[in-house]
């Protein structure tokens, strides 16, 4: 019984720890995990889109723009690599790519994959040589 009790007190007190600690990291901290993840949801509500036969310019454009938006956040959030040449590059590879597509929609589902191909490789190229 006094093990049980001991046992149950130990993971309370390593849970108040763990939140603790959590508790302590800053905007800073989050934000380059939380601008991934915003651009990996945009993505996931395109392709979404796309599954659902939704492929209009009305349906992209929305994802488009957001992804466009975040795509300017990139080199603010990973501050440690904003001056590496190649992240820079790209960076500035992913937004040409969003602007390509900005400037001329999808007006089908082909139009939306070829879209959502050259997105998708413009994240993995930066990914291969910089994701930790």
């Amino acid at each position: 019984m006094v093990f049980a009790i001991g046992l149950l007190v130990g993971m309370v007190t390593v849970v108040m720890l763990l939140r603790a600690l959590d508790a302590r990291r800053t905007w800073e901290d989050r934000y380059p995990q939380a601008t991934m993840h915003m651009l990996d949801a945009q993505v996931q509500q395109l392709r979404a889109s796309g599954a659902a036969n939704r492929c209009a310019a009305t349906d992209a454009l929305p994802r488009l723009q957001s992804l466009r938006s975040l795509a300017n956040d990139i080199e603010p959030a990973f501050a440690d690599l904003r001056d590496d040449a190649r992240f820079a590059a790209h960076a500035g590879d992913l937004r040409a790519r969003l602007d390509t597509a900005l400037a001329s929609p999808p007006l089908h589902c082909e139009g939306a994959q070829a879209v959502m191909t050259s997105v998708t490789e413009g994240c993995n190229a930066c990914h291969r040589d910089f994701r930790r």
